[in-house]
């Protein structure tokens, strides 16, 4: 009111201003004709108007400043006026703020679009409503979330089309307020007050019925969804709601068709047993058979009663059932089979107590079995351990065993070593289980120790061994690469310690030693054996010369894991040797040859013409040819007995040649030792008188006869009996004995002669050794060969005794019969045998 008074007063003063200059300008030109007339008087004339306007100025302005102290007294009355009215609006405006603060109550309230509300009032502490308006009008920070964005919704609608609405919005802090949006003036503004009283109290109901509203359709929603039978019960018994999963089970469509035929899920036998039970109990937990879609299943029924009806749910066990079954039978079997283990096992529960023990268990730590089937706690157990003394000693004995229990409190095994009093080693392994308890399992690993030691033992003493070999050893594993030699081998082939520890390939291996020996076949051989993939792993031998002449053999031989064991021998020298062996065995081979057949050549050449000069011999001695004198008969008698010895000499050659060619054929038979003995002593008789020597013959009784070749025993009897006689002194004497000595027949001659050098005894069997002892010569050197060649021939053998100046005794050993009658060399067989 007071701007627009002084508006109006400066619009007066304005309007004066411009009457009076407008007034001043019409006198002006009002009198200015009057003074047109000449220069000076133009000036006066001027002066005259200058004046005129000074004079009405002053009387405006006089007029003016009347007017203006006059409108300046009317504004002061106007401003005082005013004043009292603002002060009295702001005194109804605090009244009427404190009243809204006082009724816990806010409002908020748009004056034009954009600006933001205008904010009056408060509300209650216990609503928690933020004072700052920006973080009031964040209605989700202190509201519930659907209070929240309902009360946004109702304020957009109230704002664009002028909706009014009544809400009441639930805050963070668990009170209740009331919205009412309404228009007034033209104006949109929103209303919040704090329930109280009553209708607090129905607002809190209200909100109550709601949540239990909206749990009770999510718990029918949940209860459709699961797929376990579901199902409530009325007053009456009679069934009021069942889920989709109940329906599936009895085989209808909808739960409304079952509700409709009353259809039960379970029997009347399972009915029965739910009001057995309820009895005793409100709540009923049992587990029933079920026919479900014609197949029999396991269910967990839990029905509760109360006052409006009951409930029920019916779990599916059937698979879990099954398991629990098969779970039992399994561990069963694991009980069966750790019982049948040789290493003890222990379980012990969550509890401490023991769960489960075996055989070997009770067998290693001694304990009465009735103690254990008490299911004893752990450290009753470790105590029980420990008074038997079976347990290693320990200084602290608390610690130890806690240190043992703490695997109860582990995540992760662990594992103990135990040396016991009694000398075994146990190595202990503590296994805690998910669920709680502990496993330990006692592993006697005595044996396993002392067998390690043994290995580690013997693989030192391998390992020394093959180090100190002559022969060089390499070990080539299953992928080519060298896993083992000795120094032998490096010093063979001239490779340095570097290259052997390398572990080189077999090819690069065959590789250096070509260097010094080129012979790939033989390295390809090598390399097969062992790198190859055949079938059967064959062990390889062989032999190569090297350039520097040094013949190695070297052999492949696989073994168990997959590896080649290759041995390299230097066998320079011993092939050398026998080298120079079968050169001389050539020769000698040869020199038997030309021996052989120069006797075979002398025997036959000289056996023809030599009977004919025993036969004529005998046709001069018998005087058919005429008379001779006695000279004539004297030489007729030295050429039959050198004759008759010469023919003995070729017949003993001849059989010694007939025995090497090995078509010597002995005609077996009945020999009586006595005559056999007595034939050959009478072939010598002469001899003993020409040398003056004495015979004894000692023939057991009782020495029988034997099968063997008459002929040749008698052969073999006279030799003998005829070397004594040339080895005997004048006045010696002669002595043959035969006797039985289990299954042999035992034929000695002896003699006192001069006896056999102790050196020449290996040598008086071999053919054509002959000697020279004093006065007596030996003869062509057959004798003795002959003997031993027959007495072999028939299976048996000849033993030579002999001391050098006091005589010499052969002892031949016959068998009663030859080992096979029809092996080569005999005729005759069993036939003559049992003539």
């Amino acid at each position: 009111m007071v701007g627009r008074r002084g508006a109006r007063i400066h619009a007066a003063l304005r309007g004066g201003l411009v009457g009076l200059t407008t007034a001043s300008s019409a006198l002006v030109a009002a009198i200015a004709p009057a003074f047109a007339v000449t220069g000076e008087e133009t000036l006066a004339t001027h002066q005259i108007v200058l004046t005129a306007s000074m004079i009405g100025v002053v009387c405006v302005a006089v007029a003016s400043a009347v007017g203006m102290m006059r409108q300046r007294a009317r504004a002061d009355a106007t401003i005082r006026h005013l004043r009292d009215d603002n002060a009295d609006l702001k005194a109804r405006a605090d009244r009427a703020e404190a009243l809204l603060d006082a009724e816990d109550q806010l409002i908020l309230a748009w004056s034009l679009p954009g600006d933001p509300p205008l904010v009056l009032g408060r509300l209650g502490e216990a609503a928690a409503a933020p004072r700052a308006r920006a973080e009031f009008l964040a209605f989700g920070a202190w509201l519930e979330p659907n209070g929240a964005a309902e009360l946004d919704r109702a304020v957009v609608s109230l704002r664009e089309r002028g909706t009014p609405f009544d809400l009441e919005l639930g805050t963070r802090s668990g009170t209740h307020v009331e919205a009412a949006g309404r228009i007034a003036g033209g104006r949109p503004f929103v209303r919040f007050c704090d329930l109280t009283g009553e209708r607090r109290r129905y607002a809190e109901l209200a909100e109550r019925h709601r949540r239990q509203c909206d749990e009770v359709e999510a718990m029918r929603a949940l209860f459709e969804a699961v797929p376990m039978p579901m199902w409530l019960r009325g007053p009456d018994g009679r069934l009021a709601w069942v889920n989709r999963a109940y329906a599936q089970a009895v085989d209808l469509p909808t739960a409304e068709r079952v509700l409709e035929g009353g259809h039960e899920l379970l029997d009347t036998a399972g009915r029965k047993a739910i009001r057995q039970v309820r009895s005793s109990s409100l709540a009923v937990d049992l587990r029933l058979p079920v026919v479900v879609a014609g197949r029999r299943r396991t269910y967990d029924v839990v029905d509760v009663a109360s006052a409006q009806g009951e409930a029920g749910i019916a779990i599916d066990v059937t698979d879990l059932e099954q398991i629990q079954a098969e779970l039992r039978r399994t561990i069963d079997f694991h009980a069966r089979t750790l019982d049948q283990l040789a290493t003890a096992v222990a379980t012990f529960g969550a509890d401490k107590h023991l769960q489960f023990h075996n055989a070997a268990f009770r067998e290693l730590w001694g304990l009465d079995p009735a103690f254990l089937d008490s299911a004893p706690e752990d450290g009753a157990v470790l105590d029980q351990m420990r008074a038997g003394r079976r347990l290693p000693e320990q200084a602290d004995w608390r610690a130890w065993k806690r240190d043992v229990q703490s695997a109860y409190r582990s995540l992760e095994g662990k594992e103990h070593w135990w040396h016991l009093p009694d000398g075994q080693t146990l190595r202990v392994i503590a296994n805690p289980h998910p669920q709680g308890g502990v496993t330990y399992v006692y592993e006697n690993v005595t044996e396993k120790i002392e067998l390690e030691k043994r290995h580690n033992a013997l693989v030192r003493v391998q390992g020394e061994t093959l180090d100190h070999l002559s022969e060089g050893v390499v070990v080539f594993g299953s992928d080519g690469r060298l896993r083992l030699s000795n120094p032998a081998f490096a010093a063979l082939w001239r490779l340095d310690e570097a290259a052997v520890a390398a572990r080189p390939h077999i090819s690069e291996v065959i590789e250096r030693l070509s260097c010094i020996h080129e012979d790939p076949a033989a390295w390809n051989r090598l390399k097969l054996a062992v790198t190859g993939l055949a079938e059967n792993r064959d062990r390889l031998d062989g032999a190569m010369e090297r350039r520097d002449g040094v013949v190695l053999e070297f052999a492949a031989v696989p073994l168990p894991d997959g590896a080649t064991l290759v041995t390299f021998v230097n066998v320079t020298d011993t092939v050398n040797v026998e080298r120079a062996l079968m050169e001389k065995n050539e020769a000698l081979e040869q020199a038997d040859h030309i021996k052989t057949d120069f006797v075979g050549l002398v025997s036959y050449e000289l056996r023809s013409p030599l009977t004919n000069i025993i036969g004529f011999a005998h046709l001069l001695a018998d005087g058919r040819t005429g008379p001779l004198n006695d000279k004539q008969r004297d030489y007729t008698g030295h050429i039959m007995s050198s004759s008759q010895a010469l023919m003995a000499i070729v017949d003993d050659i001849l059989d010694l040649a007939t025995i090497d060619a090995g078509i010597m054929r002995l005609q077996v038979g009945d020999v009586d030792v006595a005559t056999t003995v007595a034939a050959a002593v009478e072939g010598v008789k002469d001899r003993l008188a020409a040398h003056n020597v004495s015979l004894v013959t000692e023939i057991d009784p009782a020495v029988g006869s034997f099968v063997a070749d008459e002929k040749r025993v008698r052969q073999v009897l006279f030799n003998l009996l005829s070397n004594a006689v040339s080895f005997s002194t004048e006045g010696g004497r002669v002595i043959v004995s035969a006797r039985r000595d289990g299954d042999r027949i035992l034929v000695a001659v002896g003699d006192d002669g001069v006896g056999i050098p102790a050196e020449h005894l290996r040598q008086v069997f071999e053919r054509f050794y002959t000697r020279r002892q004093g006065p007596h010569r030996g003869g062509a050197g057959l004798g003795l060969s002959i003997v031993k060649s027959f007495v072999e021939l028939h299976g048996g053998v000849v033993e030579i005794e002999s001391t050098e100046g006091r005589g010499t005794k052969v002892v031949c050993r016959f068998p009663l019969r030859p080992e096979t009658d029809d092996r080569p060399g005999l005729e005759g067989g069993r036939s003559a045998a049992g003539e």
